[in-house]
């Protein structure tokens, strides 16, 4: 039986509360606790009580600053499609968000995008100064890996080694060289051409977002123990999904105005960004942005004969939540 995608209120409602478990949980991270063990605290926590205070301040300022949490909510469920708790496995979900929010931090610096604003306030670089917001980014993107690595050590049901292990690496890989990094060097790059060939472009996206996108579902896939049909069906998920939010982003940058989006809008413009609007017109990346979120649904197709319970539930959020991205307005 196909699963039909779930509508949109229902969607919002899902991704709302889902964001609010990742942001209860983000929270507690950097509270001043003492930690109970190395590298972590109660309940996969940091050990914040010996983080210098400028550093914890910089790093909640950006962590805590809002947002989708897109990322860890495709984690976790993901996870929950292919039956697992996805209690289990919310350290490594909200540590997803910790390495999204060290790119953005570093992303807005001066010598990458040159933003002053995210999220509606000053960029971290803007409300503390340059070498903090470095920082701050960098111990975000290594703590990430030690939250990671906790539910492997969890004191009640933890995830087996093997998972866990496969799970860091295919964060790992979408968070480095052939992933986020190198999709911001081809950006800066491609930043001032008139030329970029659109096969680059969705290669670049592929890599600066798309690639985190695909490894939060496919680690809550891999977490789960899911077969490799599984995996492979929402690292196509997780791919398309991240190119359908690229194109809608670089939309609503051209679209949007500042006070919606939360950042500069027309920066991309104003920096000469290789973007969709940009290469191919409007009207034909509203059209691509269909086509990726169409493809994304297509992808969670390959559940519908699945007889583990609440399959039914996920799929049809996972599905819905392909569409709803393409009517986000920031």
């Amino acid at each position: 039986m196909s699963h039909a995608p779930m509508n949109h209120m229902r969607v919002k409602e899902t991704l709302a509360r889902r964001a609010g478990q990742v942001e209860r949980h983000l929270a507690s991270l950097l509270d001043e606790s003492p930690a109970t063990d190395a590298g972590r605290g109660a309940d996969g926590a940091l050990h914040a009580s010996i983080i210098p205070e400028r550093l914890r301040a910089a790093m909640k300022y950006s962590l805590l600053a809002g947002g989708k949490r897109l990322r860890p909510v495709l984690c976790l469920s993901s996870a929950a499609l292919c039956g697992l708790d996805a209690e289990r496995i919310l350290p490594f979900a909200a540590a997803l968000e910790c390495i999204h929010t060290y790119s953005l931090i570093h992303d807005d610096l001066p010598a990458m995008d040159d933003d002053d604003l995210r999220r509606g306030r000053p960029s971290c670089h803007k409300a503390f100064d340059e070498a903090t917001a470095i920082l701050a980014g960098d111990a975000l993107l290594t703590d990430a890996f030690a939250l990671m690595a906790s539910v492997g050590t969890a004191s009640s049901s933890p995830i087996p080694p093997d998972r866990v292990l496969a799970s860091v690496a295919e964060a790992a890989r979408a968070a480095g060289s052939s992933g986020m990094v190198g999709g911001q060097i081809m950006d800066m790059d491609c930043t001032g051409k008139i030329d970029v060939p659109p096969e680059t472009l969705r290669r670049l996206d592929a890599l600066k977002t798309g690639a985190l996108f695909r490894a939060a579902c496919s680690t809550g896939a891999i977490l789960a123990g899911a077969d490799a049909d599984a995996v492979t069906a929402l690292r196509g998920y997780g791919e398309a999904l991240g190119a359908a939010f690229q194109i809608v982003d670089d939309i609503l940058d051209a679209t949007a105005d500042t006070a919606t989006l939360g950042k500069p809008a027309g920066s991309d413009a104003d920096m000469g960004k290789a973007t969709y609007p940009a290469i191919l017109g409007l009207e034909q990346s509203r059209e691509l942005a269909r086509e990726a979120a169409l493809t994304a649904v297509g992808r969670i197709d390959h559940f519908d004969a699945s007889p583990l319970p609440g399959t039914g539930e996920e799929a049809a959020f996972l599905k819905g939540l392909a569409l709803v991205l393409l009517d986000r307005v920031k």
